[in-house]
């Protein structure tokens, strides 16, 4: 299975470029380009209007209020610094400025982590549940609505953080596709025993989510990850990353999947019609007499 990029490869090759030209060059070329991610979010390059010294990258994302409420700010802070000149507090953008004179000679690195923005964004909610269940906080459970239509929860409990998606298929065959893809999640943990546990459901949420706002229907799904304090060893940061990495991108990554399905699917009956047709040709009774009157 195919995991998707945690950084945005439009941002981190553009800006990968425009640091180069600087280094050589001593300014910024002219650029004004937006690039769209997930989620409805996106980022705007552009050189500083009169100022070719000067790159900013904004990043834009709908639902940063909510993200707000659980440190995202103090979180960009403490990753990018100095960079960073505008951090959402009084709004939903998110702004990056780099400058030709004072650019690190690891420039790549600085390039990727900006390219993860929008990762880091998510990441301050994921940290502030980690650290709650390893100090044995009470904190009220997140709600988060990435998109118009489907939410993201968290809660941390006494031994586990629960991260539930609720997401809408849009297709009914998608229902099918999907259950059968999640089910590989359960075979999986079968032969690996540290892997999460991960419950889906249809029509109806889970109940942790009873008497909450959240959704129900026919095309309406559920999925639930239950993390437990291995996943996310505060003693070990690198799993704690490394969870946060292939959680938030999930609903991306599963209806990404459905559809390579689809299109795989397609593609096999496209090919298995086509052999049925030649077998079909070869059968017609006036191709066998137009094939033996050529033969005399």
């Amino acid at each position: 299975m195919i995991l998707l990029e945690v950084e945005n490869r439009g941002v981190e090759e553009a800006l990968k470029a425009h640091f180069e030209l600087a280094k050589a060059k001593g300014r910024f070329d002219v650029v004004n380009a937006n690039i769209c991610d997930f989620d409805g979010c996106s980022y705007k390059l552009e050189q500083c209007q009169g100022n070719n010294d000067t790159l900013r990258l904004s990043l834009s994302i709908g639902f940063f209020d909510e993200l707000k409420e659980h440190g995202a700010v103090e979180k960009l802070r403490k990753v990018y610094g100095n960079y960073l000149v505008s951090d959402g507090s009084d709004g939903n953008e998110i702004t990056l400025e780099f400058n030709a004179g004072t650019l690190p000679d690891d420039h790549e690195e600085l390039a990727n982590r900006a390219a993860r923005l929008r990762r880091n964004c998510f990441a301050a909610v994921f940290e502030k549940y980690f650290e709650a269940q390893a100090s044995g906080s009470q904190v009220k459970r997140a709600v988060i609505h990435y998109r118009p239509d489907e939410t993201m929860y968290v809660e941390a409990k006494s031994d586990r953080v629960t991260v539930i998606f609720s997401t809408v298929f849009r297709d009914r065959d998608d229902i099918n596709i999907g259950s059968v893809f999640l089910q590989e999640f359960r075979e999986g943990r079968r032969g690996l025993a540290a892997a999460p546990q991960v419950l889906f459901s249809t029509k109806t949420p889970p109940q942790e989510l009873a008497g909450t706002d959240a959704r129900s229907g026919e095309n309406v799904g559920y999925v639930t990850f239950v993390l437990l304090p291995r996943h996310f060893n505060p003693k070990i940061p690198q799993t704690g990353e490394k969870t946060i990495d292939l959680i938030h991108t999930f609903r991306n990554y599963l209806h990404y999947h459905i559809k390579c399905s689809k299109a795989y699917i397609n593609s096999r009956m496209r090919r298995k019609t086509d052999d049925f047709l030649k077998v079909l040709n070869r059968a017609r009774p006036d191709a066998q007499n137009k094939k033996g009157a050529t033969a005399r």
